[in-house]
């Protein structure tokens, strides 16, 4: 288990750096009659999933989960204006509720049907998930509900995507120069077009189905498939866009949502200027671990001010540039690693510790925590690809390099640590191939239809920046409750990083109860400084594995 958790990690941390562009068009069409033929054809598949149902059984090797854990495969359109073409197979994994049920003793252990899980991406899978139901945190909630995972198409084994060939995708030591010459701008706009036109030719006109609102539709069969008239569940980062996209479409199918660490809806929003926010966020958070580093200065000697430690880091950098560490740590494999500080402050101890011992003479901390895991290069490169299809898909992007290179220049002098990677990141979205690029779905609330939600939100995450939790409250109405972690910033809220957090979530799922439209909580403490060879000593009860 710790083994595919720990490449699901690499590969969520590679994607905020890979060096990520076209299909063939499709034939012209008219929008409003393939949006209300892929709604008839959502309905069709879904009767069909209820009737059918789902075969759970031992999951294969290869998704390393073991029992009680069942497996199934969930069959949805790739088109769905077409419900009786090509269809993609889907894994689906289900832990089945533990508790008794009333005569227990507990009301609120009576099964409750099934909850639904995405941790985001796009592109991450969440067959993991009913894991997490031997987890202490996860104990009642595990009790009244069928924990249940999947991996999205496009996903691992549903029907996976890929853009390019995995050693070219983990190829090291890369170099990533600070500030971008012209001529490197060149070589990476050379680079998208060439990683589009890889898009297409290995996938071809499939490549125009992996969108969100097609996710939203499988999440639909899948509900009918469990049995379920309404849907639970959870979605984290990207999750949170696309639950939100679901309760837009589907409302009256909607019975509990939880929506952690919530992507912008706003359709002027995705996904171009969204990924202008993420870029001035992880400055934000960049900023707090430089400024902890700092604070722990008697442990780490990276200096006194976060000055001296941005200092410190670039001493780090301009060695790696010159000589790469372990023969396979440039400063494009640095940049990824401590990216992660800017996810999740559990890691700051061993990057500060890294740091400080590369700078000692002790290049092997950092080698182990940056260099690439051949092992992880195939799931990283279909992670990535899965991300850019369905982002490139859903919204339009500017398709001249000047607006890019504009707005990331300006964009770089107040916020250079993340900037111009995941400018190059999303580049191939500028010459997508896919000429009918759909258009954002204004999410919004159903008072009529759509019951409580509970948007949950750290103050100081980088990936999905607070306003996108008020914007996403707001949007769906009345019913949505939010609670707030304040001056924290770790990506991910849910699931054992902060007890108070915790129990909202808890007695919502159980109860439908959210305390208030918007409650707040005390942030979980700051990660203890520890040098790399106690931190054994200092481990942190089991989480879910990042969102991303």
């Amino acid at each position: 288990m710790r083994t595919k958790l720990a490449r699901r990690a690499a590969a969520a941390a590679a994607l905020c750096l890979t060096l990520c562009s076209p299909a063939p068009a499709r034939a012209a069409t008219d929008p409003a009659l393939d949006s209300a033929l892929a709604a008839a054809g959502a309905e069709q598949a879904a009767r069909a999933a209820a009737v059918a149902g789902l075969d759970f059984r031992p999951c294969p090797a290869v998704e390393e989960l073991p029992d009680p854990v069942r497996c199934a495969t969930l069959r949805v359109p790739l088109d769905y204006a077409r419900p009786d073409g090509p269809q993609l197979s889907l894994t689906v994994s289900r832990a089945t509720a533990t508790g008794g049920g009333p005569a227990a003793g507990d009301r609120e252990s009576a099964r409750q049907g099934s909850l639904v899980y995405n941790p985001g991406g796009p592109g991450a899978s969440g067959t993991f998930f009913p894991l997490v139901a031997d987890l202490p945190e996860w104990k009642r909630v595990a009790a009244a509900y069928d924990l249940v995972g999947y991996a999205p198409r496009g996903v691992g084994r549903s029907g996976p995507l890929s853009c390019q060939d995995p050693a070219e995708y983990a190829a090291a030591p890369t170099q990533i120069p600070a500030d971008p010459s012209p001529r490197y701008k060149r070589e990476r706009v050379a680079a998208a077009q060439d990683y589009a036109r890889g898009c297409a030719r290995r996938t071809g006109a499939d490549l125009a189905y992996y969108t969100t609102l097609n996710n939203a539709r499988d999440l639909h069969v899948l509900r009918a498939a469990l049995g379920d008239a309404r849907l639970s569940f959870m979605g984290a980062s990207y999750g949170t866009y696309l639950g939100a996209v679901y309760a837009t479409l589907y409302p009256g199918h909607v019975r509990r949502m939880v929506f952690d660490s919530a992507v912008n809806p706003d359709p002027g929003r995705v996904w171009y200027r969204n990924n202008l926010d993420q870029a001035r966020g992880f400055e934000r958070r960049w900023a707090d671990f430089l400024g902890w580093t700092a604070r722990h200065h008697d442990a780490y000697g990276l200096g006194t001010t976060a000055q001296a430690v941005q200092a410190s880091y670039e001493r780090v950098r301009a060695a790696v540039a010159r000589t790469p560490a372990g023969g396979v740590v440039g400063t494009g494999q640095l940049h990824s690693a401590y990216l992660r500080t800017a996810y999740y402050d559990e890691v700051w101890p061993d990057r500060a510790a890294a740091l400080a011992a590369f700078l000692r003479g002790d290049p092997g901390p950092l080698v182990r925590q940056a260099a690439p895991d051949p092992g992880s290069a195939a799931e990283g490169e279909n992670t990535t690809a899965v991300y850019t299809a369905v982002l490139c898909n859903d919204a339009p992007w500017p398709t001249d390099w000047e607006t890019w290179d504009r707005d990331n220049t300006e964009l770089a002098r107040a916020a250079p640590f993340e900037t111009w990677a995941n400018a190059f990141l999303n580049l191939p979205c500028a010459y997508w191939p896919v000429s009918e690029r759909q258009r954002p779905v204004e999410v919004r609330g159903q008072p009529a239809a759509l019951p409580r939600t509970l948007v949950v939100a750290a103050e100081r995450d980088g990936a999905t920046p607070y306003p996108g939790a008020l914007e996403l409250q707001r949007r769906l109405g009345a019913g949505a409750a939010l609670v707030t972690e304040e001056g924290a910033g770790t990506h991910g809220v849910v699931g054992g990083r902060n007890d108070c957090v915790d129990r909202h979530v808890e007695r919502y799922l159980l109860t439908g109860d959210t305390r208030g439209r918007r409650v707040t909580c005390a942030p979980h403490p700051e990660p203890a400084p520890v040098s790399l060879d106690d931190r054994a000593a200092s481990a942190r009860r089991a989480l879910l594995p990042p969102v991303v």
